[in-house]
């Protein structure tokens, strides 16, 4: 069964019954919470297991902000850094520009879907090509071979092991609301498989802190997460969020997007497991 399902159909099962499509004007308007900044634990066990070789080149497919491209070029590599948000790309632009690596930085506007190749990023034209938590699209087949289409040595991909990254499940099984597990790696460990490919697998633990200045505010962040059947916890999740909030002793200080942190946050750290997928490409050009 494993080797007879068709994990690409699945797959595309599976992003029709999600409640939201990523389209530009969302992470637009995430943008805007983009600065300049150190780099990140996420980015710095990506880049680790990535193993790029010194002066090898990267594409850096759904860059989002620049968390991995900029330290990229930063320590030397020539990034070709794609998204689909032009705000995103000017946020690229303006981290590129404040550690003195923009002649590095190559910022194409480009979507999974879109033709790569005219957009000017052709088979084989780096040595390197990855996709840090930004798979977001309907085709998981088509976009992975993209990427090994693309590059000459090395593959890199990281897609969340359990449940949305926007969820705290903790607080979704405190408060009985129903949320789905996807496993989204598993569909590209085995589409990978499919196409005679030998991917391996390691993880990367992601902490992370919500922050919120007061118990109503708390309550309306964590509210986007009862979409989908689940408007009903309300009430719950007011109670949990009062029962749990906390001083937040870092309050004021930069989260990871580079914001002051709120005076408050819960008692708990949310925990977000990433597989980190990576492969030698295909010798061929000229697969589907």
């Amino acid at each position: 069964m494993l080797l007879e399902t068709d994990w690409n159909e699945e797959w595309m099962r599976l992003a029709r019954e999600r409640r939201r499509a990523d389209v530009p004007a969302a992470w637009d308007v995430r943008a805007r919470h983009f600065r300049p900044r150190e780099t990140a634990p996420y980015a710095r066990a990506f880049i680790r297991l990535m193993g790029a070789a010194p002066g090898e080149s990267v594409l850096d497919m759904g860059c989002g902000g620049g968390s991995i491209a900029i330290p990229l070029a930063r320590a030397g590599h020539e990034v070709i850094a794609a998204d689909f948000s032009p705000a995103m790309l000017d946020a690229v632009r303006t981290g590129a520009a404040h550690y003195g690596v923009g002649e590095r930085v190559q910022v194409r506007e480009l979507a999974w879907a879109d033709d790569w190749e005219a957009a000017g990023v052709a088979p084989r034209s780096v040595d390197v090509a990855i996709a840090s938590r930004s798979i977001a699209t309907g085709d998981l087949r088509g976009a992975l071979m993209k990427l090994d289409r693309t590059a000459r040595r090395r593959c890199c991909v990281t897609l969340v092991t359990g449940a949305s990254p926007r969820l705290d499940t903790t607080v979704m099984d405190a408060i009985g609301a129903a949320y789905t597990s996807g496993c989204d790696y598993v569909y590209a460990f085995n589409i990978l498989v499919g196409e005679g490919i030998a991917p391996e697998v390691a993880y990367i633990d992601s902490p992370r802190r919500d922050t919120f200045d007061s118990l109503e505010a708390g309550v309306a962040d964590f509210s986007r997460m009862l979409e989908g059947g689940n408007e009903d916890r309300a009430g719950e999740l007011h109670s949990y969020i009062e029962a749990h909030m906390v001083p937040n002793p870092h309050a004021g200080e930069p989260g990871s997007k580079g914001l002051p942190q709120g005076r408050y946050m819960l008692d708990h750290v949310r925990r977000v497991r990433w597989a980190f997928i990576s492969w030698e490409p295909r010798a061929d050009t000229d697969h589907a």
